[in-house]
C-alpha cells in the first residue's frame, strides 16, 4: 500500500490541507496498481469542477433533471410536538428519491470530461446504485454496481431500479455481504480496470480527492438551506443542523456551508442498531478508534490487532463500520456532536413523521429525525433536519415492523 500523502498544514473545516487531511484524517493510502488513476482525480478534479461549461451543465442538470432547489419545509406539526422549530430539508424530493443524485450528476460529468467510458459503483441502500445507474443511462455509459447480497434481499425495489436503468448489479458475496463488502469488491474491480474506469464513490469516503469532492458536490444542500432560511425567517444561521451519518455525505452536504460558522450546533446522528454494547451496532465514533478503511485514514470498528468488526443496522445505507475523514475530524474536535439511534429508535421516529407530517422517510433519515427526542431545544431554536432519502425502499420493513 502506498500513502500517497502525509498531513502537512492543516486545512479549514470546510476544506482539507492540500494532501486530502481533515486535521488527521483523510490521505490517499492506496495499492499501486491505483496510484494513477487517484493521482489523476487529485491533478484534475479542481479544475474541472471551477470551469464555466462543468458549472453551467452541472447547476442546469441539478435545476432541471434532479428538481432543484429542494422545499425547506416547517414542519408545524412536529414542531409543536417537541415545543421548537423544526425545518426539514426535503431531499428525498430529488430525482430518484435522495440526495445522492447531486454526487453521481458531478462525478458523471466529471468522468466524461476524464474520458472514461464505464462507470462502477458500491451501494448499500440502493440509493447512490440506483443514482449512480440513473446518471449513466442519462449519459449513455456502461455502469456496473456491486452490493451486499444481504443488501440486495432487504432493498429490492431499488435492485429492480437499477437493472431497469441498465446496471448491471454484481453481488458481493463475502464477510457481512454489505456495504463495507460492496465497496471492497468496488475498488477490485477498479484495480482491474484502471484504464476506462471511474469509480463514483458514494459517500464521503475513500481516498483523496473523493471525501472532499464529494463534500463539495453535496454541499448544494446548505447552500439553499442558507438561502431559504433568510427567505423565511430573514435569517440565514439555524441554531441547529441534524443528519444521518454513515459514511456521511448528506450530513456534509447539510454541514458544509455552516463547518466554519461556529454558533450552528452540527448533529451528526450515528446507528447503534441493537445498542452501542450490543455487539450488534453501527456507532463508530462510539466503538472504533483511528485507523485505515477503503483508502483513508478514520475511525474505524475494529478489533485490537486491527481487523474490522462487522457493523449492524436496520437501515443498509448506514451499515457500514466506518465514518468519512471530515466526519471523523469534526468529532475529534469537537466542532460536531455526535449520537446514535437504536433500530427501534429509527422505527418509532419514521412513523412519528409518518403520522404527524403525512411524510414517509428512508430509515437513514429516521436516525436523524430520532434525535429530536435526545437533545433539549428551545421553544425559539432554529432546526434543520436533513430529510436525506424517501421511504419507499423500506416499505418491506416498516411493514414487518408494524405487522402488515
Amino acid at each position: 500500500m502506498i500513502n500517497v500523502m502525509m498531513p502537512a498544514n492543516k486545512g479549514t473545516y470546510q476544506q482539507p490541507d492540500i494532501f486530502g487531511y481533515y486535521g488527521n484524517f483523510g490521505g490517499a493510502y492506496i495499492p499501486e496498481m491505483l496510484h494513477k488513476n487517484v493521482e489523476e482525480l487529485q491533478n484534475n478534479y479542481l479544475n474541472i469542477i471551477h470551469e464555466s461549461a462543468f458549472q453551467k451543465e452541472f447547476q442546469q442538470l441539478l435545476k432541471d433533471y434532479v428538481g432543484r432547489p429542494t422545499p425547506l419545509y416547517f414542519a408545524q406539526r412536529l414542531s409543536k410536538l417537541h415545543n421548537t422549530n423544526i425545518y426539514l430539508k426535503r431531499e428525498d424530493l430529488c430525482h430518484t428519491g435522495a440526495h445522492k443524485i447531486n454526487n453521481t450528476i458531478g462525478q458523471i460529468l466529471l468522468a466524461q470530461r476524464l474520458g472514461k467510458k464505464r462507470i462502477i459503483a458500491e451501494t448499500g441502500a440502493g440509493q447512490h446504485g440506483v443514482a449512480t445507474a440513473t446518471v449513466c443511462a442519462l449519459k449513455g455509459i456502461e455502469c456496473i454496481v456491486y452490493m451486499g447480497e444481504k443488501d440486495i434481499e432487504r432493498q429490492a425495489p431499488n435492485v429492480a431500479r437499477m437493472k431497469m436503468l441498465g446496471a448491471k448489479v454484481v453481488p458481493a458475496k463475502s464477510g457481512s455481504k454489505t456495504l463495507k463488502d460492496a465497496t471492497n469488491e468496488a475498488i477490485r474491480d477498479w484495480i482491474n480496470n484502471p484504464n476506462n474506469t471511474h469509480y463514483i464513490i458514494g459517500s464521503v469516503v475513500g481516498p483523496h480527492p473523493y471525501p472532499d469532492m464529494v463534500a463539495r458536490f453535496q454541499s448544494i444542500i446548505s447552500e439553499e438551506i442558507r438561502k431559504q432560511l433568510k427567505e423565511k425567517n430573514n435569517t440565514e444561521i439555524p441554531t441547529h443542523v441534524i443528519a444521518c451519518v454513515g459514511g456521511g455525505s448528506n450530513a456534509a452536504g447539510a454541514f458544509y456551508h455552516f463547518l466554519d460558522t461556529m454558533s450552528v450546533q452540527l448533529i451528526a446522528v450515528e446507528a447503534a442498531g441493537c445498542g452501542i454494547n450490543s455487539g450488534k451496532s453501527a456507532a463508530t465514533t462510539q466503538l472504533g478508534k483511528s485507523g485505515i478503511l477503503h483508502g483513508s485514514k478514520s475511525i474505524v470498528m475494529q478489533t485490537e490487532d486491527g481487523q474490522v468488526v462487522e457493523p449492524h443496522s436496520i437501515s443498509a445505507g448506514l451499515d457500514y463500520p466506518g465514518i468519512g475523514p471530515l466526519h471523523a475530524h469534526l468529532f475529534e474536535s469537537g466542532r460536531a456532536k455526535f449520537l446514535s439511534a437504536t433500530d427501534n429508535e429509527a422505527l418509532n421516529a419514521a412513523f412519528e413523521l409518518a403520522k404527524f407530517e403525512g411524510i414517509i422517510p428512508a430509515l437513514e433519515s429516521a436516525h436523524a429525525l430520532a434525535s429530536l427526542h435526545q437533545i433539549k431545544f428551545k421553544t425559539n431554536d432554529t432546526v434543520i433536519v436533513c430529510l436525506s432519502g424517501r421511504g419507499d425502499k423500506d416499505l418491506a420493513t416498516y411493514m414487518k415492523a408494524i405487522n402488515i
